[in-house]
Protein backbone atom coordinates (compact mmCIF):
# COMPACT_ATOMS: atom_id res chain seq x y z
CA UNK A 1 0.00 0.00 0.00
CA UNK A 2 1.78 3.77 -0.54
CA UNK A 3 0.80 6.86 1.34
CA UNK A 4 1.07 10.10 0.00
CA UNK A 5 4.48 12.30 1.23
CA UNK A 6 3.96 13.91 3.93
CA UNK A 7 0.65 11.90 5.67
CA UNK A 8 0.56 10.58 8.69
CA UNK A 9 0.35 6.72 8.74
CA UNK A 10 -2.20 5.70 10.84
CA UNK A 11 -1.79 3.83 14.27
CA UNK A 12 -1.23 -0.19 13.55
CA UNK A 13 -5.05 -1.55 14.45
CA UNK A 14 -4.83 -4.72 16.25
CA UNK A 15 -6.81 -7.80 14.46
CA UNK A 16 -8.89 -9.94 16.44
CA UNK A 17 -7.57 -13.26 16.56
CA UNK A 18 -10.65 -14.98 14.98
CA UNK A 19 -10.53 -12.45 12.29
CA UNK A 20 -6.53 -12.41 11.57
CA UNK A 21 -6.56 -16.40 11.29
CA UNK A 22 -10.10 -17.36 10.15
CA UNK A 23 -10.54 -19.38 7.05
CA UNK A 24 -13.21 -18.02 4.05
CA UNK A 25 -13.84 -14.67 2.70
CA UNK A 26 -14.44 -11.57 4.78
CA UNK A 27 -17.48 -8.85 4.31
CA UNK A 28 -14.40 -6.35 3.60
CA UNK A 29 -13.11 -8.78 1.29
CA UNK A 30 -16.58 -9.32 -0.50
CA UNK A 31 -17.05 -5.58 -0.71
CA UNK A 32 -13.90 -5.13 -2.22
CA UNK A 33 -14.10 -7.26 -4.93
CA UNK A 34 -17.51 -6.10 -6.00
CA UNK A 35 -16.32 -2.50 -5.51
CA UNK A 36 -13.90 -3.56 -8.11
CA UNK A 37 -15.94 -4.69 -10.41
CA UNK A 38 -18.99 -2.76 -10.26
CA UNK A 39 -18.65 -1.62 -13.49
CA UNK A 40 -18.72 -5.18 -15.57
CA UNK A 41 -21.47 -5.68 -12.64
CA UNK A 42 -23.72 -3.08 -13.73
CA UNK A 43 -22.84 -4.03 -17.61
CA UNK A 44 -24.07 -7.32 -17.28
CA UNK A 45 -27.30 -6.60 -14.87
CA UNK A 46 -28.21 -4.20 -17.71
CA UNK A 47 -27.89 -6.64 -20.46
CA UNK A 48 -29.97 -9.21 -18.35
CA UNK A 49 -32.58 -7.06 -17.99
CA UNK A 50 -32.79 -5.65 -21.72
CA UNK A 51 -32.47 -9.79 -22.80
CA UNK A 52 -35.57 -10.63 -20.28
CA UNK A 53 -37.22 -7.16 -21.27
CA UNK A 54 -37.13 -8.52 -25.07
CA UNK A 55 -38.02 -12.16 -23.93
CA UNK A 56 -41.03 -11.28 -21.75
CA UNK A 57 -42.11 -8.85 -24.91
CA UNK A 58 -42.19 -11.71 -27.78
CA UNK A 59 -43.80 -14.07 -25.68
CA UNK A 60 -46.45 -15.49 -27.04
CA UNK A 61 -49.88 -14.62 -24.55
CA UNK A 62 -51.68 -17.70 -23.22
CA UNK A 63 -55.93 -16.73 -22.53
CA UNK A 64 -57.30 -18.61 -20.39
CA UNK A 65 -61.35 -19.45 -20.26
CA UNK A 66 -63.50 -21.12 -17.93
CA UNK A 67 -66.76 -22.91 -17.91
CA UNK A 68 -68.41 -23.78 -14.48
CA UNK A 69 -70.48 -26.40 -14.10
CA UNK A 70 -72.66 -27.49 -11.26
CA UNK A 71 -73.59 -31.30 -9.99
CA UNK A 72 -76.77 -31.91 -7.86
CA UNK A 73 -75.77 -35.04 -6.40
CA UNK A 74 -79.24 -34.87 -3.66
CA UNK A 75 -80.84 -37.26 -5.67
CA UNK A 76 -79.24 -39.00 -8.38
CA UNK A 77 -82.01 -41.74 -9.88
CA UNK A 78 -85.42 -38.98 -9.49
CA UNK A 79 -87.54 -42.70 -10.66
CA UNK A 80 -86.13 -44.73 -8.30
CA UNK A 81 -86.10 -42.07 -6.09
CA UNK A 82 -82.49 -43.28 -4.25
CA UNK A 83 -80.85 -40.87 -2.81
CA UNK A 84 -77.22 -39.87 -2.71
CA UNK A 85 -74.91 -41.61 0.09
CA UNK A 86 -73.33 -38.72 1.27
CA UNK A 87 -70.27 -40.78 2.16
CA UNK A 88 -69.17 -41.07 -1.31
CA UNK A 89 -69.43 -37.39 -2.55
CA UNK A 90 -65.76 -36.78 -2.32
CA UNK A 91 -65.09 -40.11 -4.76
CA UNK A 92 -68.34 -38.72 -6.57
CA UNK A 93 -67.03 -35.65 -7.44
CA UNK A 94 -63.31 -37.16 -7.88
CA UNK A 95 -64.64 -39.64 -10.92
CA UNK A 96 -66.48 -36.89 -12.36
CA UNK A 97 -63.56 -34.36 -12.33
CA UNK A 98 -61.56 -37.10 -13.85
CA UNK A 99 -64.10 -38.30 -16.47
CA UNK A 100 -63.87 -34.68 -17.69
CA UNK A 101 -60.50 -35.05 -18.66
CA UNK A 102 -60.41 -38.53 -19.74
CA UNK A 103 -59.51 -39.61 -23.15
CA UNK A 104 -63.38 -40.04 -24.35
CA UNK A 105 -64.13 -35.99 -24.01
CA UNK A 106 -60.46 -34.80 -24.99
CA UNK A 107 -61.26 -36.77 -28.23
CA UNK A 108 -64.86 -35.63 -28.37
CA UNK A 109 -63.27 -32.19 -27.96
CA UNK A 110 -60.74 -32.39 -30.27
CA UNK A 111 -62.94 -33.74 -33.34
CA UNK A 112 -65.76 -31.09 -32.45
CA UNK A 113 -63.35 -28.02 -32.92
CA UNK A 114 -61.31 -29.93 -35.57
CA UNK A 115 -58.32 -29.24 -33.21
CA UNK A 116 -56.08 -31.21 -35.64
CA UNK A 117 -55.83 -28.09 -38.45
CA UNK A 118 -54.70 -25.68 -35.23
CA UNK A 119 -50.82 -24.94 -35.69
CA UNK A 120 -51.34 -24.01 -32.03
CA UNK A 121 -51.35 -27.70 -31.09
CA UNK A 122 -50.05 -29.79 -34.10
CA UNK A 123 -46.87 -28.00 -33.97
CA UNK A 124 -44.32 -30.81 -33.31
CA UNK A 125 -46.18 -33.52 -34.02
CA UNK A 126 -43.75 -36.02 -36.01
CA UNK A 127 -45.84 -39.23 -37.25
CA UNK A 128 -42.69 -41.15 -36.58
CA UNK A 129 -43.49 -40.94 -32.94
CA UNK A 130 -46.02 -44.29 -33.45
CA UNK A 131 -48.83 -41.55 -31.95
CA UNK A 132 -51.60 -40.48 -34.51
CA UNK A 133 -51.91 -36.75 -34.59
CA UNK A 134 -55.91 -37.22 -33.02
CA UNK A 135 -54.09 -38.41 -29.98
CA UNK A 136 -51.27 -35.92 -30.12
CA UNK A 137 -53.57 -32.76 -30.03
CA UNK A 138 -55.45 -34.27 -27.95
CA UNK A 139 -52.28 -34.59 -25.46
CA UNK A 140 -51.58 -31.02 -25.89
CA UNK A 141 -55.08 -29.41 -25.35
CA UNK A 142 -55.34 -31.61 -22.12
CA UNK A 143 -52.11 -30.54 -20.67
CA UNK A 144 -53.60 -26.76 -21.02
CA UNK A 145 -56.87 -28.12 -19.38
CA UNK A 146 -57.78 -27.85 -15.71
CA UNK A 147 -60.48 -28.89 -13.51
CA UNK A 148 -61.49 -27.92 -10.04
CA UNK A 149 -63.84 -27.99 -7.29
CA UNK A 150 -65.53 -25.03 -5.95
CA UNK A 151 -64.11 -24.26 -2.26
CA UNK A 152 -65.98 -25.80 0.68
CA UNK A 153 -66.73 -29.06 -0.65
CA UNK A 154 -69.05 -26.98 -3.53
CA UNK A 155 -71.23 -28.36 -5.86
CA UNK A 156 -69.94 -26.20 -8.80
CA UNK A 157 -67.09 -27.48 -10.83
CA UNK A 158 -64.73 -24.77 -13.08
CA UNK A 159 -63.44 -26.19 -16.28
CA UNK A 160 -60.33 -23.99 -17.17
CA UNK A 161 -58.94 -24.45 -20.98
CA UNK A 162 -55.97 -22.14 -22.17
CA UNK A 163 -54.61 -21.45 -25.62
CA UNK A 164 -53.13 -18.40 -27.56
CA UNK A 165 -56.26 -17.58 -28.90
CA UNK A 166 -59.03 -16.09 -26.69
CA UNK A 167 -61.65 -16.91 -28.45
CA UNK A 168 -60.09 -20.98 -28.95
CA UNK A 169 -59.65 -20.64 -25.21
CA UNK A 170 -63.67 -20.08 -24.60
CA UNK A 171 -64.70 -22.95 -27.34
CA UNK A 172 -61.99 -25.48 -25.96
CA UNK A 173 -63.62 -24.82 -22.86
CA UNK A 174 -66.93 -24.87 -23.55
CA UNK A 175 -66.72 -27.81 -25.66
CA UNK A 176 -64.99 -30.07 -22.92
CA UNK A 177 -68.19 -28.97 -20.92
CA UNK A 178 -70.46 -30.19 -23.45
CA UNK A 179 -68.67 -33.27 -24.85
CA UNK A 180 -69.34 -34.12 -20.91
CA UNK A 181 -72.64 -32.88 -20.54
CA UNK A 182 -73.40 -35.14 -23.54
CA UNK A 183 -71.67 -38.32 -22.57
CA UNK A 184 -73.12 -37.93 -19.01
CA UNK A 185 -76.78 -37.85 -20.82
CA UNK A 186 -75.98 -41.04 -22.82
CA UNK A 187 -74.30 -42.78 -19.73
CA UNK A 188 -77.13 -42.01 -18.12
CA UNK A 189 -79.75 -42.93 -21.00
CA UNK A 190 -78.24 -45.59 -22.62
CA UNK A 191 -78.16 -48.45 -20.61
CA UNK A 192 -81.96 -47.16 -20.07
CA UNK A 193 -82.69 -47.71 -23.79
CA UNK A 194 -80.80 -51.07 -23.76
CA UNK A 195 -82.88 -51.97 -20.91
CA UNK A 196 -86.36 -50.98 -22.55
CA UNK A 197 -85.04 -53.41 -25.40
CA UNK A 198 -84.01 -56.20 -23.19
CA UNK A 199 -88.02 -55.23 -21.45
CA UNK A 200 -89.34 -55.36 -24.72
CA UNK A 201 -88.67 -58.81 -25.49
CA UNK A 202 -89.05 -59.83 -21.82
CA UNK A 203 -92.54 -58.58 -22.16
CA UNK A 204 -93.08 -59.93 -25.09
CA UNK A 205 -91.97 -63.75 -23.81
CA UNK A 206 -94.29 -62.96 -20.86
CA UNK A 207 -97.30 -62.74 -23.08
CA UNK A 208 -96.29 -66.05 -25.39
CA UNK A 209 -96.47 -67.61 -22.03
CA UNK A 210 -99.87 -66.42 -21.10
CA UNK A 211 -101.63 -67.40 -24.24
CA UNK A 212 -99.69 -70.98 -24.32
CA UNK A 213 -101.00 -71.43 -20.44
CA UNK A 214 -104.39 -70.31 -22.00
CA UNK A 215 -104.80 -72.66 -25.08
CA UNK A 216 -103.15 -75.48 -22.33
CA UNK A 217 -106.42 -74.90 -20.74
CA UNK A 218 -108.83 -74.98 -23.75
CA UNK A 219 -107.52 -78.21 -25.23
CA UNK A 220 -107.46 -79.51 -21.31
CA UNK A 221 -111.17 -78.74 -21.09
CA UNK A 222 -112.65 -79.56 -24.93
CA UNK A 223 -110.00 -83.76 -23.83
CA UNK A 224 -112.04 -83.67 -20.15
CA UNK A 225 -115.17 -81.45 -20.56
CA UNK A 226 -114.48 -79.31 -17.69
CA UNK A 227 -115.80 -76.52 -18.38
CA UNK A 228 -114.91 -74.75 -14.91
CA UNK A 229 -111.32 -75.60 -13.25
CA UNK A 230 -112.64 -74.05 -10.10
CA UNK A 231 -114.99 -76.64 -10.32
CA UNK A 232 -113.49 -79.63 -10.80
CA UNK A 233 -113.94 -81.90 -7.45
CA UNK A 234 -114.58 -85.65 -6.30
CA UNK A 235 -116.57 -84.95 -3.36
CA UNK A 236 -119.62 -86.92 -4.47
CA UNK A 237 -117.70 -89.50 -6.23
CA UNK A 238 -115.45 -89.89 -2.77
CA UNK A 239 -118.72 -90.09 -0.84
CA UNK A 240 -119.94 -93.02 -2.78
CA UNK A 241 -117.02 -94.51 -2.58
CA UNK A 242 -116.69 -94.44 1.10
CA UNK A 243 -120.81 -96.08 0.94
CA UNK A 244 -119.63 -98.91 -1.11
CA UNK A 245 -116.60 -99.54 0.36
CA UNK A 246 -118.91 -99.93 4.13
CA UNK A 247 -121.45 -101.74 1.94
CA UNK A 248 -118.59 -104.11 0.47
CA UNK A 249 -116.90 -104.37 4.50
CA UNK A 250 -120.62 -105.74 5.77
CA UNK A 251 -120.86 -108.04 2.56
CA UNK A 252 -117.69 -109.40 3.80
CA UNK A 253 -118.90 -109.98 7.30
CA UNK A 254 -121.98 -111.74 6.01
CA UNK A 255 -119.88 -113.95 4.01
CA UNK A 256 -118.11 -114.53 7.09
CA UNK A 257 -121.12 -115.79 9.31
CA UNK A 258 -122.53 -117.54 6.37
CA UNK A 259 -119.29 -119.61 6.19
CA UNK A 260 -119.25 -120.14 9.85
CA UNK A 261 -123.04 -121.18 9.29
CA UNK A 262 -122.35 -123.84 7.10
CA UNK A 263 -119.32 -125.19 8.75
CA UNK A 264 -120.52 -125.58 11.76
CA UNK A 265 -122.94 -128.80 10.76
CA UNK A 266 -123.44 -130.42 14.15
CA UNK A 267 -124.59 -127.63 16.05
CA UNK A 268 -126.81 -126.77 13.24
CA UNK A 269 -128.56 -130.38 13.82
CA UNK A 270 -128.55 -130.00 17.16
CA UNK A 271 -130.27 -126.56 16.97
CA UNK A 272 -132.84 -128.11 14.07
CA UNK A 273 -133.77 -131.18 16.59
CA UNK A 274 -134.11 -129.14 19.41
CA UNK A 275 -136.33 -126.51 17.38
CA UNK A 276 -139.93 -126.58 17.99
CA UNK A 277 -141.03 -127.66 14.70
CA UNK A 278 -138.83 -131.11 15.00
CA UNK A 279 -139.51 -131.53 18.79
CA UNK A 280 -143.39 -131.82 18.00
CA UNK A 281 -143.33 -133.81 15.33
CA UNK A 282 -140.87 -136.32 17.07
CA UNK A 283 -143.58 -135.99 20.00
CA UNK A 284 -146.05 -137.32 17.18
CA UNK A 285 -143.84 -139.81 16.13
CA UNK A 286 -143.77 -141.00 19.38
CA UNK A 287 -147.12 -141.12 19.68
CA UNK A 288 -147.98 -142.65 16.42
CA UNK A 289 -145.17 -145.49 17.51
CA UNK A 290 -147.00 -146.23 20.59
CA UNK A 291 -150.58 -146.67 19.04
CA UNK A 292 -149.31 -148.96 16.52
CA UNK A 293 -147.83 -150.93 18.99
CA UNK A 294 -151.23 -151.15 20.63
CA UNK A 295 -153.22 -151.60 17.72
CA UNK A 296 -150.83 -154.36 16.69
CA UNK A 297 -151.76 -156.47 19.91
CA UNK A 298 -154.88 -155.48 19.15
CA UNK A 299 -155.97 -155.62 16.18
CA UNK A 300 -153.11 -157.69 14.44
CA UNK A 301 -150.47 -156.51 11.31
CA UNK A 302 -152.82 -156.61 8.79
CA UNK A 303 -155.93 -154.43 10.13
CA UNK A 304 -156.41 -151.21 8.03
CA UNK A 305 -155.60 -149.14 11.22
CA UNK A 306 -152.44 -150.78 11.71
CA UNK A 307 -151.68 -149.87 8.22
CA UNK A 308 -152.69 -146.83 8.45
CA UNK A 309 -150.69 -145.86 11.71
CA UNK A 310 -148.04 -147.02 9.53
CA UNK A 311 -148.24 -144.83 6.83
CA UNK A 312 -148.16 -142.16 9.21
CA UNK A 313 -145.12 -142.57 10.88
CA UNK A 314 -143.70 -142.63 7.70
CA UNK A 315 -144.88 -139.39 6.86
CA UNK A 316 -143.82 -138.07 10.15
CA UNK A 317 -140.09 -139.21 10.15
CA UNK A 318 -140.02 -138.08 6.30
CA UNK A 319 -141.20 -134.70 7.75
CA UNK A 320 -138.90 -134.62 10.49
CA UNK A 321 -136.08 -135.45 8.00
CA UNK A 322 -137.16 -132.61 5.35
CA UNK A 323 -137.15 -129.83 8.08
CA UNK A 324 -133.25 -130.97 9.06
CA UNK A 325 -132.12 -130.30 5.28
CA UNK A 326 -134.37 -127.57 4.68
CA UNK A 327 -132.21 -126.28 7.58
CA UNK A 328 -129.22 -127.01 5.92
CA UNK A 329 -130.20 -125.61 2.76
CA UNK A 330 -130.72 -122.23 3.65
CA UNK A 331 -127.11 -122.28 5.18
CA UNK A 332 -125.69 -122.90 1.84
CA UNK A 333 -128.02 -120.40 -0.20
CA UNK A 334 -127.09 -118.16 2.24
CA UNK A 335 -123.46 -118.67 1.75
CA UNK A 336 -123.53 -118.03 -1.91
CA UNK A 337 -125.86 -115.06 -1.89
CA UNK A 338 -123.44 -113.88 0.36
CA UNK A 339 -120.32 -114.54 -1.78
CA UNK A 340 -122.42 -113.19 -4.96
CA UNK A 341 -123.43 -109.85 -2.95
CA UNK A 342 -119.29 -109.54 -1.75
CA UNK A 343 -118.16 -110.27 -5.66
CA UNK A 344 -120.52 -107.59 -6.78
CA UNK A 345 -119.64 -104.84 -4.21
CA UNK A 346 -115.66 -105.49 -4.89
CA UNK A 347 -116.12 -104.81 -8.46
CA UNK A 348 -118.42 -101.54 -7.73
CA UNK A 349 -115.86 -100.39 -5.23
CA UNK A 350 -113.02 -101.25 -7.79
CA UNK A 351 -114.77 -99.15 -10.42
CA UNK A 352 -115.71 -96.27 -7.96
CA UNK A 353 -112.19 -96.14 -6.87
CA UNK A 354 -110.71 -95.90 -10.43
CA UNK A 355 -113.09 -93.29 -11.31
CA UNK A 356 -112.19 -91.43 -8.30
CA UNK A 357 -108.75 -91.91 -9.39
CA UNK A 358 -109.07 -89.95 -12.53
CA UNK A 359 -111.00 -87.46 -11.54
CA UNK A 360 -108.26 -86.57 -9.01
CA UNK A 361 -105.72 -86.43 -11.53
CA UNK A 362 -107.74 -84.80 -13.98
CA UNK A 363 -108.50 -82.56 -10.71
CA UNK A 364 -104.35 -81.99 -10.37
CA UNK A 365 -103.92 -81.56 -14.36
CA UNK A 366 -106.48 -78.61 -14.32
CA UNK A 367 -105.25 -77.36 -10.76
CA UNK A 368 -101.45 -77.37 -12.91
CA UNK A 369 -102.49 -75.53 -15.52
CA UNK A 370 -104.48 -73.11 -13.49
CA UNK A 371 -101.80 -72.16 -11.17
CA UNK A 372 -99.39 -72.04 -14.34
CA UNK A 373 -101.76 -69.45 -16.08
CA UNK A 374 -101.84 -67.24 -12.80
CA UNK A 375 -98.60 -67.04 -12.50
CA UNK A 376 -98.11 -66.24 -16.36
CA UNK A 377 -101.02 -63.81 -15.94
CA UNK A 378 -99.09 -62.40 -12.16
CA UNK A 379 -95.71 -62.01 -13.83
CA UNK A 380 -97.26 -60.32 -16.89
CA UNK A 381 -99.45 -57.56 -15.41
CA UNK A 382 -96.20 -56.80 -13.56
CA UNK A 383 -93.78 -56.30 -16.57
CA UNK A 384 -97.03 -54.19 -17.56
CA UNK A 385 -96.83 -52.19 -14.25
CA UNK A 386 -93.52 -51.30 -15.02
CA UNK A 387 -93.15 -50.72 -18.68
CA UNK A 388 -94.82 -47.17 -18.36
CA UNK A 389 -91.88 -46.80 -15.57
CA UNK A 390 -88.87 -47.83 -17.87
CA UNK A 391 -90.11 -46.45 -21.00
CA UNK A 392 -90.09 -43.26 -19.50
CA UNK A 393 -86.54 -43.67 -18.37
CA UNK A 394 -85.51 -43.73 -21.51
CA UNK A 395 -87.12 -40.12 -22.51
CA UNK A 396 -86.20 -38.64 -19.46
CA UNK A 397 -84.13 -35.52 -20.04
CA UNK A 398 -83.30 -35.12 -16.65
CA UNK A 399 -79.33 -34.81 -15.63
CA UNK A 400 -77.58 -34.14 -12.41
CA UNK A 401 -74.94 -31.92 -13.82
CA UNK A 402 -76.29 -28.41 -15.06
CA UNK A 403 -74.00 -25.79 -17.22
CA UNK A 404 -74.16 -22.69 -15.02
CA UNK A 405 -72.12 -20.09 -16.98
CA UNK A 406 -70.28 -20.84 -20.55
CA UNK A 407 -67.04 -19.66 -21.42
CA UNK A 408 -66.31 -15.96 -23.04
CA UNK A 409 -63.23 -15.09 -24.89
CA UNK A 410 -60.99 -13.83 -22.01
CA UNK A 411 -60.30 -9.99 -22.24
CA UNK A 412 -56.61 -9.95 -21.27
CA UNK A 413 -54.24 -12.90 -21.32
CA UNK A 414 -53.54 -14.66 -18.31
CA UNK A 415 -50.01 -15.36 -19.44
CA UNK A 416 -46.77 -14.14 -19.18
CA UNK A 417 -47.24 -12.29 -16.33
CA UNK A 418 -44.91 -9.68 -17.47
CA UNK A 419 -45.01 -7.38 -14.90
CA UNK A 420 -43.59 -10.61 -12.09
CA UNK A 421 -41.34 -12.06 -14.80
CA UNK A 422 -39.34 -8.21 -15.15
CA UNK A 423 -39.24 -8.55 -11.69
CA UNK A 424 -37.69 -12.24 -11.79
CA UNK A 425 -35.62 -10.59 -14.38
CA UNK A 426 -33.90 -7.68 -12.51
CA UNK A 427 -34.00 -10.09 -9.52
CA UNK A 428 -31.59 -12.83 -11.81
CA UNK A 429 -29.50 -9.97 -13.46
CA UNK A 430 -28.81 -8.30 -10.10
CA UNK A 431 -27.51 -11.72 -9.16
CA UNK A 432 -25.71 -12.80 -12.37
CA UNK A 433 -23.94 -9.47 -12.20
CA UNK A 434 -22.69 -9.66 -8.58
CA UNK A 435 -22.48 -13.46 -8.78
CA UNK A 436 -20.28 -13.49 -11.92
CA UNK A 437 -17.50 -10.68 -11.27
CA UNK A 438 -16.92 -12.48 -8.10
CA UNK A 439 -16.40 -15.48 -9.37
CA UNK A 440 -14.09 -14.85 -11.97
CA UNK A 441 -12.37 -13.58 -9.35
CA UNK A 442 -12.45 -15.93 -7.19
CA UNK A 443 -11.41 -18.62 -9.62
CA UNK A 444 -9.45 -17.46 -12.08
CA UNK A 445 -7.84 -13.94 -11.28
CA UNK A 446 -7.51 -14.04 -7.59
CA UNK A 447 -5.72 -10.39 -6.31
CA UNK A 448 -4.93 -8.70 -3.16
CA UNK A 449 -7.37 -6.10 -2.97
CA UNK A 450 -7.34 -5.46 1.41
CA UNK A 451 -5.53 -6.08 4.26
CA UNK A 452 -7.33 -9.21 4.67
CA UNK A 453 -5.99 -10.60 1.70
CA UNK A 454 -2.57 -10.78 3.05
CA UNK A 455 -4.06 -11.71 6.50
CA UNK A 456 -6.38 -14.15 6.01
CA UNK A 457 -4.97 -15.78 2.73
CA UNK A 458 -1.59 -15.67 3.39
CA UNK A 459 -1.02 -15.72 6.54
CA UNK A 460 0.58 -12.43 7.26
CA UNK A 461 0.37 -10.10 9.70
CA UNK A 462 0.43 -5.94 8.25
CA UNK A 463 1.70 -3.88 10.60
CA UNK A 464 0.77 -0.38 8.78
CA UNK A 465 -1.88 0.45 6.24
CA UNK A 466 -1.31 3.45 3.63
CA UNK A 467 -3.99 5.28 2.24
CA UNK A 468 -3.57 4.59 -1.72
CA UNK A 469 -1.05 7.41 -3.39
CA UNK A 470 -2.93 10.12 -5.23
CA UNK A 471 -0.95 11.24 -8.65
CA UNK A 472 -0.71 15.32 -8.72
CA UNK A 473 -0.11 16.94 -11.78
CA UNK A 474 3.69 18.60 -12.04
CA UNK A 475 4.43 22.23 -11.71
CA UNK A 476 5.30 23.80 -14.97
Amino acid sequence: MHQPVGAAAPPPVALPAEESGGKGLSITQILTILKAWWKQSAVIALIVICVTAVVVKYMPKLYTASATLMISYEVNDPLGGKEFPLQLLSSYMATQMEIMLSPEVMLGVVDDLKLTQEKEFAAGYRPTDGTSLRDWVKDQVTKGATVTQGNFGSQLIYIKASARNPVLAANIANGIANTYLQQHMERRTGPAGVRAERYEAQLADLKKRVEDAQQKIAEFRDRTGVTDLTAVGNDGEQQLLTSLEEHYQAAQNARRAAEVKQSDTHSSSDQVVNSQLVQGLRAQLSKEESDLAQQRATLGLKHPRVLELQSQIEATRQSIESAIQSYSGSATVELSEARALEEKLRHAVEEQRAKVVRLRNVQDEGTSLRLELDAAQAAYRKALDSHEEVTASTKDSYSDVHLVTQAQPPPKADKPNKVKLMMMGVIAAIGLGLVIPAAYELLLNRRIRCRDDIERDLGVDVLVELNAIRHHASPA
